[in-house]
């Protein structure tokens, strides 16, 4: 549960004895071009708030995202990532059975585990590059009572259009749908496909994440926002003081500054569809290997004769770590994903897998 996710660059230095510096994470996806530049400067200026209790709820934060949003403060919870509300929700709606539109992030699962919930996956296919079948989510929808939709997807970049997603929530009144959009601002027009707004819709919470887009996965920040009688239950289970001082002071000031947020995101969403087309190029025509369309910067690939396990460990000679995605349901052994850095590190994994590849096919064809 605890270890199923990318990023252990510990690991993979220990093993080539090197630095942990020297690792290279593309495991992990987080903004390739890091935070803004004055995430830095407010937490070298706000240092000193660690020697005080922050906000029992965090309630600066929730406001300053309500704001932006344009949307009611009570229909918001700011918390520690959107982690904790993952393992929350299943609980404080006193779900008996849950869906996940998969093959999709496992903490869905564990949080289902972890409070003895039966679940369920609806598995899209590679063949359809992994887009929902709306259709037998809507048939698993009739019987259960929480289900969740990943938009866009981690770890297969596969985005659900709007509309499909709003079908399914006005067709399954009784049904909560939970939809994660802690990728979404990496989209172009990400405001038109959110459903942060829809606070009107009395079966729907909307999972937003800060820790991708700003590149600050340590602060721990995201938000839970829906329905105003769903948020009351999950406030329920809140436990006081759970975002830290730090993280406080430093959502809050992005929201403080809301003209230099869609900016950000502009810039970000350029560099990716640039850099995400040199890589495709890179490697066209190598065998061995099929890359998935993407909406966002994680690329989902396919092996076609090398396990996963064994592809990470030939990539990270390069000092590159990269996800096995064996452990992801509906995913064989022979997937891996990876998140875009900048163009240099990336053509460095493309001439990496292209050599890897090569080698392997050469040995077993010799």
């Amino acid at each position: 549960m605890i270890q199923g996710h990318g990023g252990n660059k510990k690991e993979l230095a220990g093993q080539l004895g090197c630095p942990i510096e020297d690792i290279i994470d593309m495991s992990s996806n987080l903004n390739p071009l890091g935070p803004p530049e004055n995430i830095h400067a407010i937490i070298r200026e706000k240092l000193s708030v660690i020697h005080s209790l922050p906000e029992p709820d965090a309630a600066s934060m929730g406001q300053g995202f309500a704001r932006y949003h344009g949307i009611d403060p009570n229909n918001v919870i700011a918390g520690n990532g959107t982690t904790f509300f993952i393992y929350t929700i299943p609980k404080a709606l006193g779900a008996k059975r849950v869906v996940m539109a998969g093959p999709t992030y496992s903490d869905y699962k564990d949080a289902c585990i972890m409070h003895g919930i039966e679940y369920t996956h609806c598995l899209a296919r590679g063949e359809d590059n992994f887009q929902l079948d709306i259709d037998q989510i809507s048939a698993m929808a009739e019987t259960s009572d929480l289900v969740f939709i990943c938009n866009p997807n981690n770890p297969t970049g596969a985005l659900t259009p709007r509309e499909k997603i709003a079908h399914l929530i006005k067709k399954h009144p009784n049904t909560c749908f939970v939809v994660d959009e802690s990728y979404l601002p990496f989209v172009d027009n990400a405001k038109d496909l959110s459903f942060v707004a829809n606070t009107h819709y009395s079966n729907l919470l909307v999972l937003s994440s800060m820790s991708k887009i700003f590149r600050i996965p340590g602060l721990r920040t995201g938000f839970l926002s829906g329905d105003k009688n769903l948020i009351d239950k999950v406030m329920g289970y809140y436990q006081p003081w759970s975002v830290n001082s730090l993280a406080q002071e430093v959502i809050t000031d992005i929201f403080a500054h809301p003209a230099d947020i869609e900016p950000f995101y502009e810039k970000t969403r350029a560099y990716i569809k640039r850099e995400k087309q040199v890589f495709f190029q890179a490697l066209q025509g190598v065998k061995g290997i099929f890359l998935f369309d993407s909406s966002t910067y994680f690329i989902l690939a396919e092996l076609e004769d090398m396990t996963a396990s064994k592809f990470c460990r030939l990539i990270g000679r390069d000092k590159i770590l990269i996800r096995d995605c064996g452990n992801f349901h509906g995913l064989s052994d022979r997937f891996v994903r990876f998140s875009l850095k900048t163009r240099d590190i990336n053509l460095v994994l493309a001439r990496g897998i292209e050599k890897s590849l090569a080698r392997y096919g050469a040995a077993i064809h010799a």
